[in-house]
């Protein structure tokens, strides 16, 4: 009965490679397929004829500027503008 069951794990392992390796021959195959010329830079498919203009270049804005916090929180204690009584009315 050993060999039985190993037998059947051996064509198990057989048949999950076959199944594997088809997948990617498939996800290839797809790949190939649906391949669509694009021009550098450019975020969608070209369209037959297509001009494409390259820009100046990319700007990084303003340079940020640092301030000093204040020495004393702007509120010292909290408090609720409306208190709800305690649980189970007790109080």
């Amino acid at each position: 009965m050993k060999a039985n069951q190993q037998v059947r794990k051996g064509r198990i392992k057989v048949i999950t490679a076959v199944i594997g390796g088809s997948a990617v021959v498939a996800m290839a195959g797809l790949s190939v397929a649906l391949h669509e010329e694009q021009a550098p830079g450019a975020s969608g498919g070209a369209a037959a004829g297509a001009t494409f203009i390259q820009g100046g270049g990319m700007t990084l804005g303003e340079t940020a500027t640092t301030t000093t916090p204040p020495g004393a929180p702007e509120t010292s204690v909290a408090a609720p503008p409306v208190k709800a009584p305690p649980y189970g009315g007790g109080g």
